[in-house]
């Protein structure tokens, strides 16, 4: 069983929900990364999402744009990503990492090599955006060989047809976007959310992540109510993006107990 199935697991048996925070990988300062990542973790984040930097993330807003930029004007590569994680795994060996990025730097990075260098680090999944389910089953079959698990996008406009691909070729999670247009953007329509998750279960085996819109306690609650799993990224970048490098992990960390506190409180 995975980290990220294992994770879930014992959270379903606890009567919890997964909190999933997204930070970009060497923002705001490539030394504070794995300080914040095992911050983070600390707090109560369940599985951390590191964003691997890219010069064209089609579907970023404008604050994680940023921070990829920032991130490769420091000269972050996907070899430095995978660095962090292994010296995050190192210190934490119980905490699931996703990588999330793009098709272009794992392409240049080879498809095999990225599988085992990846593996070899600790990474637990791999959410490509712009791979689609349709075209993933090799690379999907490559992640499972490596023990890691492939997670895919879906959104509101997926089709009954996408959703039932998604759900035979992910585990992990799946992560619904729910919001039309980029990250950060927009205002998060939890009913619309509710309506949402259940018919994807009908297709989807896996726990059902949400993310896209949630910026404070009360938003990722209501969104907890009726997914598995809350999805934090843009308020956080943005939260940690004038930091100095000594206070981005405390600033993280205090943000991620914040949320979990929400997520765990009793009515």
């Amino acid at each position: 069983m995975s980290r990220i199935a294992a994770t879930f697991d014992q959270l379903k048996a606890q009567g919890r929900k997964a909190l999933i925070p997204f930070v970009t990988a060497g923002d705001p300062h490539p030394g504070a990364t794995v300080d914040l990542m095992l911050a983070m973790a600390e707090a109560g984040a369940d599985v951390i999402e590191l964003g691997v930097p890219f010069s064209d993330p089609m579907a970023d807003g404008p604050v994680i744009q940023r921070a990829g930029e920032r991130a490769l004007l420091k000269g972050i590569s996907l070899r430095d990503v995978l660095a962090f994680v292994r010296d995050f795994r190192a210190r934490n060996d119980a905490t699931p990492v996703v990588l999330m990025g793009y098709a272009n730097p794992v392409e240049r990075y080879g498809l095999d090599a990225f599988v085992a260098d990846a593996s070899a680090a600790g990474v637990d999944g791999v959410l490509i955006v712009d791979y689609p389910p349709e075209e993933c089953e090799e690379f999907a079959a490559k992640l499972r060989a490596g023990d890691m698990d492939a997670i895919f996008l879906l959104a509101p406009t997926s089709t009954e047809a996408r959703m039932a691909q998604v759900g035979k070729l992910a585990s992990g999670y799946v992560y619904y976007v729910s919001l039309k247009g980029v990250t950060g953007a927009g205002h998060l329509n939890t009913a619309a959310v509710a309506e949402a998750v259940p018919r994807i279960r009908q297709h989807v085996s896996t726990p059902v992540g949400v993310g896209f819109g949630i910026r404070d306690g009360a938003t990722a609650r209501a969104v907890a109510d009726v997914s598995d799993a809350v999805v934090i990224g843009s308020k956080l970048v943005e939260l940690l993006e004038r930091q100095p490098a000594d206070n981005v992990a405390l600033t993280g960390a205090a943000f991620i107990r914040e949320i979990r506190a929400a997520l765990d409180k009793k009515d």
